[in-house]
Formats: structure tokens, C-alpha cells, sequence
């Protein structure tokens, strides 16, 4: 069995990490761990003097790109840590993370994906989009989404 886990290092990212971990799966089972950043964009159409802002923007990128490895890092750690018979592997992959999930899915044929939700409401995914949405849409095959289990709420 082969499947995508994309994360993005938030608590939400953590629950569909903690859920996997606690499924049971058949020997042999390949876990591809990928996380999607998007370059900053860089809107000039002259170059700065001694190479001053497309210095800035290849640093920012770089960190962007090791902050998204170190989110497949923990994650990697986290997951072996619970369930150790899982073969992992990881990517930090630049581009929008819907079609990256999609893509990967596609490229390396997996028979599962497992995405977090972040919960947005109506306001939020008309103006964000909901990752989690789109690729239960346009995915070629199974889809698991993990919600955050709150916390219990007070009685008034």
C-alpha cells in the first residue's frame, strides 16, 4: 500500500500525522511525506545594484524550503516514533499546495491520501480556498481528512 501524508507543520498537520500512526497497516506499506511551499514571488523588472534584492529573494526562499524540511523532519520522527514498520520517505516540493498533493498523488500512485483540516468556515475557504477540499474533489483516489479534536468546552 502506498500513501501521501502532506503537512504543513501545523496542530492540524499533527492530528493526520497522529492519526496514520495509530492505523494498522499491511507490511511493506510506503508513507511519502510531503510538504508544499510556494516561492516568494519576485516583482521587479530591473535587477538591484550588487544583487541586493535577488540576493533577498533566493535567501528567503532557501528559507522557506528548509523551514518545509524541517516540518517533514519532525513529522518523519513523530510517525516512526509511533509506528515503526512504516517505510518513509519525504519531499519539500515548491508550488501551491493543492496541486502539489495532486501531482505527487498522480506521479506516484498512491492508493491513500491524508490531509489535515484547518477548519475553515464558509468566509475563510471562499477567500483562502480549502486545501483539504480540493483535493478530496480532484484526487484519483482515497481521501482521509483529519480534524483537530478541540479540546472540551466549558459548561456556563
Amino acid at each position: 500500500m502506498k500513501i501521501l501524508l502532506a503537512t504543513d507543520g501545523s496542530d492540524h498537520s499533527k492530528a493526520a500525522i497522529e492519526e496514520l500512526a495509530r492505523m494498522p497497516f499491511p507490511a511493506g506499506t510506503k508513507v511519502y511525506i510531503i510538504s508544499a511551499f510556494e516561492s516568494t514571488p519576485l516583482i521587479t523588472s530591473a535587477p538591484a545594484p550588487m544583487g541586493g534584492l535577488a540576493g533577498g529573494y533566493v535567501e528567503t526562499n532557501e528559507i522557506v524550503k528548509k523551514l518545509s524540511e524541517n516540518v517533514l523532519n519532525k513529522a518523519t520522527e513523530l510517525l516512526k516514533e509511533k509506528n515503526p514498520g512504516l517505510s518513509v520517505s519525504t519531499a519539500a516540493i515548491n508550488g501551491s499546495s493543492k496541486h502539489v498533493i495532486l501531482e505527487e498523488a498522480e506521479k506516484l500512485g498512491v492508493d491513500l491520501i491524508i490531509v489535515g483540516s484547518h477548519g475553515l468556515g464558509t468566509i475563510g475557504r471562499f477567500l483562502l480556498g480549502s486545501v483539504s477540499q480540493a483535493v478530496a474533489m480532484h484526487a484519483q483516489c482515497s481521501v482521509l481528512i483529519v480534524r483537530k479534536k478541540e479540546g472540551k468546552k466549558r459548561a456556563k
